[in-house]
């Protein structure tokens, strides 16, 4: 029964840091932009590399990204072939 004593307090100490760090976020603006970084992955970072190495010198040593996928045709014939599965 004396652990209840010690149990209380700590659960009382997380929630309110807890709240704490809630508010801060809030207050910070870290929940303005959610979609960001779920975007970001679906594009290439191909114009800041090719940027990056043209004012190095180096566009010429860059090898092309090659895309399994590049037309909208054979985009469409991946897509019948999972359908016909």
């Amino acid at each position: 029964m004396s652990i209840i004593y010690i149990l209380i307090p700590i659960a009382i100490l997380l929630t309110a840091l807890g709240v704490y760090l809630f508010f801060w976020a809030v207050k910070t603006e870290q929940f303005e932009d959610l979609e960001k970084q779920g975007m970001s992955i679906l594009f290439d970072d191909d114009a800041k590399a090719d940027k990056g190495l043209a004012d190095k010198g180096q566009a010429d040593k860059q090898q092309p990204i090659e895309s399994p996928v590049t037309t909208q045709e054979s985009t469409e014939d991946t897509l019948k072939q999972y359908d016909k599965k």
